[in-house]
């Protein structure tokens, strides 16, 4: 394969690909707007920051997937790319101990107002008294928004400062976390309003999407209480900018930023945010992810989607239809040779049926194996149908499930 890394990556870890025969193309110079014009002849693009607008994917000629080095896919057009039948696949969990290391620093930073020492220490200010009334963080409460990788991970650091920690019920959790949860003893809250009333530090930790979006308002702050400390080291679009300067000028509420909404792409000496730059707000440039070792992680994991996808396997995708289609099931019984599947699809077309997903499953056995097809189609098959494929040629069975 031809695989373009328009982003900075671990060189070092591209070996494996190389030495399989795939030829890895390395050009983090390439902006948003340069992608469309390097496209041709790519089957596998691989970006962290660099937006993925649908020009790009509708200049394609070879594309075949788009890997994004890290969790959020907020920055790639999902939806073109599925209009273009290409795969958009992610690097899930590699970055979350660095995320929540800055989470804790954060909220370390602002409890004891480190960079404002700090900055009377390099102006020659020696004023401790000022410093002397930070709160502490031993049996305070926090919440935490969004209980993924990360928010676990935050979860456990926060519970080795002596923080009490909670979360909002939801019920598609597995049960590998709710058993880490109880294990650190995570009180669950029915409603937004007895989570955040309750807590004295809210920390988030969501993905950007047109649900989140905007989901740290006006009245979600009214709902915690004056003087709570909120962090953010997920997405600056989750946070409604304006309400939050309101709390922090009225309410005496403090924030630990690592994101803001408009961030310049790179590097830019002139960037100005009122909220970067409010006195309660202590903030870093994006860099939750941006340490060596999840640069490593996240490197081994771009490499491991990878070698998957060659295998032909598609992992971590996220514009694969999860849920099942169509409006029945089709499992058919078939001898494992060549043409049974040719025939059954084209009994379907011939009927004006469309196979929405197909999975079809070897059994092992003797040398003649058997393999059992399940075709979930775009409307309920007649009879007839069914008789026709029941008859064929090295099919052993048909059944129809789940009729709508």
């Amino acid at each position: 394969m031809r695989i373009l890394f328009a982003d900075k990556i671990d060189t070092g870890r591209l070996g494996r690909l190389e030495a399989a025969g795939h030829e890895c193309i390395v050009k983090p110079e390439l902006t948003a707007d340069d992608l469309a014009e390097h496209i041709e002849g790519i089957e596998v693009l691989v970006v962290r920051s660099t937006e993925v607008k649908r020009r790009v994917f509708k200049s394609a000629d070879r594309l075949s997937m788009v890997l994004r080095a890290g969790a959020g896919t907020d920055t790639i057009d999902c939806d073109g790319a599925s209009k273009y039948g290409i795969y958009v696949c992610n690097v899930p969990g590699r970055n979350a101990v660095a995320v929540a290391e800055l989470t804790m620093g954060l909220l370390l930073a602002v409890d004891r107002q480190i960079p404002d020492a700090t900055s009377d220490l390099h102006e020659g200010r020696w004023n401790k008294s000022q410093y002397m009334g930070a709160t502490g963080l031993k049996g305070r409460r926090m919440a935490i928004v969004g209980m993924g990788a990360i928010g676990i991970e935050v979860a456990h650091r926060a519970a080795a400062f002596g923080i009490e920690l909670s979360a909002l019920y939801r019920s598609d959790r597995s049960a590998a976390l709710l058993a880490d949860m109880k294990q650190l003893e995570i009180v669950i809250h029915p409603d937004w309003d007895s989570l955040l009333a309750s807590a004295d530090i809210v920390s988030v930790h969501l993905p950007a999407t047109p649900e989140t979006c905007g989901l740290v308002d006006a009245d979600f702050l009214a709902k915690m209480p004056d003087g709570a400390i909120l962090l953010n080291t997920s997405r600056g679009e989750i946070v409604d900018e304006g309400a939050l300067l309101r709390a922090l000028d009225e309410r005496g509420m403090r924030a630990g930023l690592d994101v803001f909404c408009g961030e310049p792409p790179g590097a830019d000496p002139d960037w100005h945010s009122p909220l970067a730059s409010h006195p309660r707000v202590t903030g870093t440039h994006h860099v939750g992810a941006s340490t060596v070792q999840a640069s490593e992680d996240i490197a081994d994991g771009v490499v491991e989607v990878l070698e998957a996808f060659t295998a032909g396997d598609v992992v971590n995708c996220v514009n694969r239809a999860e849920r099942p289609l169509g409006r029945s099931t089709i499992v058919v019984r078939h001898r494992d040779q060549v043409g049974v599947l040719a025939g059954i699809l084209m009994a379907l077309r011939a009927s004006g049926i469309n196979v929405l997903q197909m999975r079809n499953e070897i059994l092992a056995g003797p040398k003649h194996h058997a393999a059992v097809a399940t075709i979930r189609v775009s409307r309920r098959p007649s009879r007839k149908v069914l008789g026709e494929l029941g008859e064929m040629e090295a099919v052993y069975g048909v059944r129809l499930i789940n009729p709508r």
